[in-house]
């Protein structure tokens, strides 16, 4: 059997924030850390199944309503953008 370090809560916040949020890949944090890739992914599951709180849950349906909004707002720019190109180039 191995032998069972315990990480430091800090370090173990600094490996999983530098995977999310720098794009290092999860080997290489092992790498660098000292700390093997089966531990890492079993961190990243746990907190995939923390279920958002009332809070977190309204932000993020605050946003999301937000950017339907910002995504319908440039859908229609776009199409006037459209329309005035087509109208230009058929007025020539």
């Amino acid at each position: 059997m191995g032998t069972y370090n315990t990480i430091p809560k800090d370090i173990k916040q600094q490996i999983l924030s530098r995977i999310k949020n720098d794009g290092i890949s999860v080997a290489q944090a092992s790498k660098d850390h000292g700390v093997s890739p089966k531990t890492i992914y079993n961190w990243l599951n746990r907190q995939l199944e923390k279920t958002p709180s009332y809070r977190e849950y309204s932000a993020l349906k605050q946003q999301n309503k937000q950017l339907i909004m910002l995504i319908g707002q440039l859908t229609l720019e776009i199409n006037k953008l459209k329309k005035n190109r087509n109208y230009a180039n058929n007025s020539r």
